[in-house]
């Protein structure tokens, strides 16, 4: 049994550690174990890594833990490294890459321990052939990844490659495309299950659309991509043929439950085109249209999942004699009005960085989840749209009447 570590968008950890707990529901030996800030811990068998990279939404990679030990230098980290089995896992003509990530460590440099990692695989290799590996940053073989808390060095080896969020369906973005795990676990936490009408008004490329849509068809998110571990010397090709092979697409929908709209054509077209480079076989209606113009796609009540645009982005295609924060006024007072006339019963979630868009709305959220953008702080505001709320808001007195 392996020791795992999957990273996660910083806010993401519950709800991947919710569905790793459901990926192992197909494995007797995957465990999921501690969540910690930035991802979640599980062991299990190199099968169950191979499981995890091809089912997991959320998940940024898969790391196999190779060596772990406290240091007070640089030296210490390097011996720890050099005496690790290396050559079990990929050969000496495998291209490599180190990265390094430190909280609180009293190590000056970080570029200097990444590099002492590096010269140890590459010593470990030499000393028992004579060659060493070379390092390609851009597209390596293998990736290792080091974690330095204050007195304990953790050494990883990473099975995923590419990020997990690199699904190889995009070929097109955006001005400010929403990174498809983060996508994935808005749309966990929003309480959307497959099935269920599902809106997105301010659609962009179709980040939200298309993770939505793998899940109804039954797409594996790492389904049409390769992973690092493929090149592992311990690879056995049949179990990973037979963990796709148990993967069994769903019934497509006889009627539309996920609708989307952007007010830019350029938007809707390439949403359009990356639902089917997704592989989605089934209709999703896309309308170019404003949102503040927008009307509920369906008379059943659903989800409004989007991620609104901020700052600049509002201004697009708008008035540019107008600025910017008079812009996001008359934008969120518009789309407010919209909500509370057209969408009552549904549950309307905006992912944001601008923390003041309740304020904006004139809308009391019912829940504000903290989550990060990269770098960028960001909420998912939970606005429940009580039925009879405009008329209620419509009869109450006006103030000095």
């Amino acid at each position: 049994m392996a020791s795992f570590f999957c990273p996660c968008p910083r806010g993401m950890e519950a709800p991947l550690a919710e569905e790793l707990g459901e990926i192992a529901q197909q494995s007797s030996t995957l465990r999921v174990h501690s969540q910690v800030p930035g991802g979640v811990h599980f062991s299990g068998e190199l099968s169950d890594a191979m499981r995890v990279n091809l089912h997991s939404r959320i998940a940024s990679r898969v790391l196999l833990r190779m060596a772990q030990g406290s240091y007070t230098n640089e030296n210490d980290i390097y011996d720890l490294v050099l005496d690790t089995r290396w050559e079990d896992w990929f050969s000496v003509d495998h291209t490599i890459r180190v990265d390094v990530t430190a909280i609180k460590s009293p190590l000056k440099s970080i570029e200097f321990t990444t590099l002492k990692i590096k010269d140890a695989v590459c010593d470990r290799f030499r000393d028992q052939s004579g060659r060493r590996p070379s390092v390609n940053t851009r597209e390596p073989d293998m990736r290792i990844h080091g974690f330095l808390d204050a007195r304990n060095c953790t050494i990883y080896l990473d099975t995923s490659g590419e990020a997990l969020f690199k699904r190889g369906w995009r070929s097109e973005t955006g001005d400010a495309p929403l990174r498809e795990n983060l996508a994935a676990g808005l749309l966990r936490v929003s309480g959307w299950k497959p099935g269920m009408p599902l809106f997105d008004p301010m659609c962009g490329s179709g980040t939200i659309l298309v993770e939505a849509a793998q899940q109804l068809q039954g797409i594996p998110p790492g389904a049409r991509r390769k992973f690092a571990f493929e090149k592992f010397k311990r690879f056995q090709a049949p179990v990973w043929a037979a963990i796709k092979a148990e993967v069994k697409p769903q019934p497509l929908p006889a009627t539309p439950t996920l609708f989307g709209s952007d007010i830019s054509g350029d938007m809707v077209a390439m949403a359009r085109h990356n639902l089917q480079r997704a592989g989605i076989l089934f209709e999703v209606p896309l309308k170019q249209i404003e949102a503040q113009q927008v009307k509920a796609p369906t008379e059943q009540p659903g989800i409004l999942l989007t991620n609104p645009p901020y700052g600049e982005r509002i201004g697009v295609r708008g008035d540019k004699s107008v600025a910017p924060d008079q812009m996001a006024v008359d934008f969120y007072t518009a789309f407010s009005a919209t909500l509370k006339q057209r969408f009552a019963g549904w549950t309307v979630c905006l992912f944001t960085a601008d923390l003041g868009v309740p304020k904006l709305l004139r809308l009391k959220e019912s829940k504000k989840t903290p989550f990060f953008n990269g770098a960028l702080e960001c909420r998912l505001f939970r606005f429940e749209m009580v039925a009879g709320f405009h008329r209620r808001e419509a009869a109450m007195p006006k103030q000095g009447e």
